[in-house]
């Protein structure tokens, strides 16, 4: 029974991600034109030509193949794009994998019907798995299609619409099949790196230092609780003690995440994450941000030059996957070396959860 009904949710899945693509391509309408248009709201209007001059950056100095990505608009008929599933085994980090022609293997799907993901969420719980599901304003098509700007993102401060911009634009640089950690580490590190200098010729001030502390603040207890709960599922205990563990950790990370966010301002998105918080959801962390500290040591190692860094990035990409591995955590290992000189200690001592940075 089990074969049947894995091929009829296969087709159904292409069916709809088919159906779902080619009705944001047909609403598709030119930023020119629309800039000029007098009809145009004028909201819209400004932050479209946000847009052209964020094309025009990562086209000229971060040397990525823009062409004419994100060169059109598409208003959505619902607030988002896609909802994406991630899926991790009860007492496992490693998230499950789905794998597609061409793109290869992915650690998450992508819905464009909110039902069917939740109807597919409802089966993965119902298999034991601990489940993720949430809402995603953009992707992209690897160069496949002219992506559009859409309507889930477009009003987005210009801070935060060029950092997603650069990020998606970086999968049509390098993209290597089968290794989403890679792939959503390198554009994360793109998008990081190039931000500070984005802000500064556009006079947008960087973020504030309480801001910054606090996101590290919160990477570091998730760290923690990543490492502590790796440490549960590599032990000899029984399933019962594994679960019962697992959920004493889970209640720990909560707490002191309620301890440490005492009179922080705008804390509304670290708190929903932190109440989610599952296998599911470190591991979707995991695979955004592990490798971007090894990423960003390889541009220093490349003389901050883009085309070298891309270069090195799909030299990198081309080793066997081990090798790959091993190369990355040794950048990784060189960039917290570097931190620490410079910054010292600064998750070392968090007194509520401890973790290594």
């Amino acid at each position: 029974m089990l074969l049947p009904t894995a091929g009829c949710e296969t087709v159904h899945f292409y069916s709809q991600a088919a159906t779902g693509q080619l009705k944001i391509l047909a609403g598709r309408k030119s930023i020119d034109r629309l800039v000029v248009d007098g009809e145009t709201d004028a909201k819209l209007k400004l932050q479209l030509e946000w847009v052209r001059a964020i094309r025009s950056y990562a086209a000229g100095e971060l040397h990525l193949p823009v062409g004419s990505a994100y060169s059109e608009f598409t208003q959505l008929d619902g607030e988002y794009a896609l909802w994406n599933l991630i899926a991790a085994p009860e007492f496992s980090l490693s998230p499950k994998r789905w794998c597609y022609p061409i793109a290869g293997c992915a650690s998450y799907r992508g819905y464009f019907d909110k039902a069917d993901a939740e109807t597919q969420a409802g089966r993965l719980r119902a298999e034991g798995y601990d489940v993720y599901l949430g809402p995603v304003p953009a992707y992209s098509t690897l160069g496949w299609f002219d992506d559009p700007v859409l309507s889930s993102f477009v009003s987005w401060k210009p801070e935060r619409l060029a950092g997603l911009l650069f990020h998606e634009l970086a999968h049509r640089r390098v993209y290597i099949a089968g290794d989403t950690r890679f792939n959503e580490s390198f554009a994360t590190a793109v998008s990081r790196i190039a931000l500070p200098d984005w802000r500064r010729r556009n006079g947008i001030p960087a973020p504030g230092v309480k801001n910054v502390a606090q996101a590290r603040r919160v990477n570091g207890l998730m760290v923690a609780a990543r490492k502590q709960l790796q440490s549960i599922y590599k032990s000899d205990l029984s399933d019962s003690e594994k679960r019962e563990r697992k959920q004493a950790t889970l209640q720990k990370l909560r707490r002191c995440y309620r301890e440490a966010s005492v009179g922080w301002v705008e804390d509304e998105k670290f708190s929903r994450m932190i109440e989610k918080t599952n296998n599911a959801t470190l591991a979707l962390v995991s695979e955004y941000q592990s490798q971007v500290p090894a990423f960003m040591q390889l541009y220093e190692d490349s003389g901050r030059d883009w085309n070298a860094f891309y270069g090195a990035v799909e030299r990198l990409g081309a080793l066997p996957k081990e090798e790959r591995k091993a190369r990355l955590k040794a950048l990784s290992g060189r960039a917290q070396d570097s931190s620490k000189k410079v910054t010292g200690p600064s998750l070392q001592s968090d007194t509520c959860m401890s973790a290594a940075n």
